[in-house]
């Protein structure tokens, strides 16, 4: 997968964009992603908000009770299964293209340290810090550390966007006192920021994140990866990863075919501070930097890269072709597919209200209606949720088994009544029959029946069913209530 550079009239490099330039349009893109996605709305809910104030999951513009909170396990499982993917694919293209810390660092040393302050020279020397006994540059720094701790605000508030929405969070910001935790969480994730990026730096990379410790597990010999070929560039570090060459003479009078220069631009240029020419290592994040050095380097002498992003199996190994589309590959992009099947599956099936039905612990009370007839009636308690953006009027229908339909019927309550979004409603319902259902002498009989819940003003698309049962005397038990009735 190593970029092919074919010598022309205008030099060797014409037309050669380095992978740090493709990776900073990237990294613009991500962060116009991150900050955009928190106002995209439509219909009044967003593109994706997990809501720790209104406890609501906004999903591709559904918006969802925590009650549906089944969803997540399948979001982060694609997450998960992606970026485990994307490592046998690419192995740490995640950390060194799409990490925020790496993201985060880039902003920090390249532009601000770098390009606007002038504290490190070059951005291709990465292994020498500033000199900060100069009383110059410890201004700098301390100017270094004001500007990123403002964006280490914007990006506080972009996270917490992400659970409270912007233009909640920009109402709630104004007022401190009343918001503390809101307020203490932006403090405590701008806090983290300043530590992690001015003074954690790639160390953060190397010895706090666990996926270092996880890729090396899912590499295989197909995985992509920044690789030296020493077949080219000669072997400098033995098999006890001991460095045996530091000039390229000393390197020539073992190897006379060896095409590294010992130049170490790969090395300088390294945020992790590792020399790729030693082989496979955790610290390696996959930015590329080393495959812009050498292809720099070696171009202007009219060869290729020796650092290419290939993989063991082409570049090490020599057996051929990296396969791409091999089977773990298709294994991870048919799981994904089928949990996101899944998840539109379970996400199409949405309810616009939460019905809960609980019966009352009395099985049902006999009464006699003013006819005289013998009147069974059952309790319930219905909890509803309005989980729309708008007041609604709702009511129910009682469906009976076949032969009892019409028989059972609603005694409470009389009238719709109104719920409005996101209140829990609690209604008391009484259920009734004044006809003789099941003649039964020896025990109760539990009739199932289905309740059919709707929203007057949009009965086709805020509806739900639920089950239940009405329980209705032996035959004794009725008998004794209609002698009661007439006495």
């Amino acid at each position: 997968m190593s970029e092919e550079i074919t010598p022309n009239g205008e030099g060797y490099l014409a037309g050669w964009t380095p992978w740090r330039m493709r990776r900073y349009w990237f990294y613009g893109l991500i962060t116009l992603f991150a900050l955009g996605v928190p106002w995209i709305k439509i219909g009044g809910n967003h593109l994706f908000l997990l809501s720790f104030d209104k406890l609501k999951l906004h999903l591709m513009f559904v918006q969802f009770d925590m009650q549906e909170l089944y969803l997540m396990p399948f979001l982060l499982m694609i997450l998960f299964i992606g970026i485990f993917g994307l490592t046998v694919l690419g192995g740490r293209v995640f950390c060194g293209w799409m990490c925020p810390q790496t993201i985060f660092r880039v902003v920090y040393r390249d532009l601000i340290e770098t390009k606007l302050l002038g504290l490190r020279k070059r951005i291709k020397n990465k292994q020498q810090e500033p000199d900060y006994s100069k009383v110059e540059n410890q201004v700098k720094r301390v100017v270094a550390l004001l500007l990123w701790t403002g964006l280490a605000f914007i990006a506080a508030a972009d996270l917490m966007w992400y659970f409270v929405p912007p233009e909640d969070f920009l109402a709630y910001i104004q007022n401190p006192a009343e918001h503390t935790v809101l307020v203490g969480s932006v403090l405590g994730i701008v806090l983290f920021l300043v530590y992690d990026v001015i003074f954690l730096q790639e160390n953060f990379c190397v010895y706090v994140c666990p996926y270092s410790r996880i890729q090396s597990v899912l590499y295989d010999d197909d995985t992509v990866m920044a690789i030296y070929n020493p077949h080219r560039g000669g072997d400098i570090y033995n098999e006890h990863k001991e460095k045996m060459f530091t000039k390229q003479k000393d390197l020539l009078s073992v190897n006379a075919n060896a095409e590294c220069t010992t130049c170490e631009s790969c090395v300088t240029v390294c945020p992790t501070h590792i020399d790729i020419r030693k082989g496979l290592q955790l610290e390696c994040i996959n930015c590329l930097e080393c495959v812009d050095a050498c292809t720099e380097v070696m171009g202007k002498l009219g060869k290729p890269s020796l650092v290419e992003w290939s993989s063991e199996k082409e570049t090490l190994f020599q057996k051929g072709k990296t396969h791409y589309l091999r089977p773990k590959i298709i294994g991870y992009i048919a799981v994904l597919v089928i949990v996101s099947i899944i998840l539109a599956m379970m996400g199409s099936k949405k309810e616009y209200m939460l019905l809960n039905i609980n019966k009352e612990n009395r099985l049902y009370s006999i009464s006699h209606s003013d006819d005289g007839k013998v009147r069974v009636e059952n309790a319930y308690i219905f909890l509803l949720q309005n989980t729309l953006n708008e007041d609604h009027k709702y009511y129910f229908d009682v469906i009976a088994p076949k032969g009892m339909e019409g028989k059972i019927k609603i005694a409470e309550p009389e009238e719709p009544f109104k719920a409005s979004p996101g209140v829990k409603k609690k209604k008391v319902v009484i259920l009734y029959t004044d006809e003789i259902l099941v003649k039964d002498d020896r025990k109760d009989t539990v009739i199932p029946i289905t309740i059919k819940a709707y929203a007057l003003d949009n009965k086709e698309k805020v509806m739900v069913t639920r089950e239940s049962t009405f329980t209705f005397p032996r035959e004794d038990v009725l008998e004794a209530g209609e002698k009661k009735g007439e006495d």
